[in-house]
């Protein structure tokens, strides 16, 4: 009974253990950034419509996480044959939101630090320093479709910084609207000069870091 027992617990952690690596978001591919692929004369072009297109984010600590949203400003997203051709997508980093935390609950103080707006100068380029670099912008290169899903790559310029990230999409064309919804997937952010509390920087933080890993999942709706 005893060897029972110790089976099945051993059975339920093992379960355990890969129900999370599973459950974890893969790292994107990065790299230097790339030619950016020209638009297809044959290609359908579809303009996003920004009240339904989104960035959903999540920053996280050894204590716990936070989650929150990005909006997109503007866009374009070809489809040529069915398929994602090419696209261009500026992100307005002003609207950087935080959604696990409620008003006057530390959500404005959150918010603002990672803006770049409160606190004083010093604090400005702690995270994405909305001030000096307002927008972020995301350019297709490469976009491979197979067996219903899309390999896209693009490059992906935030506080000045451009690196090329390859991502896995379900992109699906339905008459006159477009939508494409990314896998969760997971960004290096100090390689884009978001340095504040990463223990990859900066020594002695003990347990006070925060992880280098941002985890996204884009949404994107575009319309003729």
């Amino acid at each position: 009974m005893k060897n029972r027992i110790a089976s099945l617990l051993i059975l339920s952690a093992l379960t355990l253990t890969v129900s999370c690596k599973n459950d974890k978001a893969a790292e994107a591919e990065t790299t230097e950034a790339g030619a950016v692929k020209e638009v297809s004369g044959e290609a359908a072009s579809y303009k996003v419509d920004n009240a339904n297109s989104k960035i959903d984010w999540t920053g996280s600590k050894p204590t716990g996480k936070h989650t929150g949203t990005i909006n997109l400003t503007d866009g374009t997203v070809s489809i040529k044959d069915n398929v994602l051709d090419s696209g261009k997508f500026t992100i307005d980093m002003n609207t950087i939101t935080v959604t696990d935390l409620k008003a006057g609950d530390g959500k404005e103080d959150l918010e603002g630090h990672l803006k770049g707006t409160g606190g004083t100068e010093a604090d400005y380029d702690h995270f994405f320093n909305v001030k000096k670099y307002p927008q972020s912008t995301f350019e297709i290169t490469k976009a491979v479709t197979e067996n219903g899903k899309t390999a896209v790559e693009g490059n992906l310029t935030m506080k000045g910084i451009t690196k090329n990230v390859k991502f896995p999409a379900t992109v699906t064309v339905n008459g006159d609207t477009v939508t494409l919804v990314s896998d969760p997937f997971t960004i290096n952010r100090t390689l884009w000069n978001v340095n504040y509390g990463s223990k990859s920087v900066f020594d002695n933080l003990g347990d006070k870091f925060i992880n280098d890993d941002i985890e996204l999942k884009v949404s994107i709706s575009a319309k003729k």
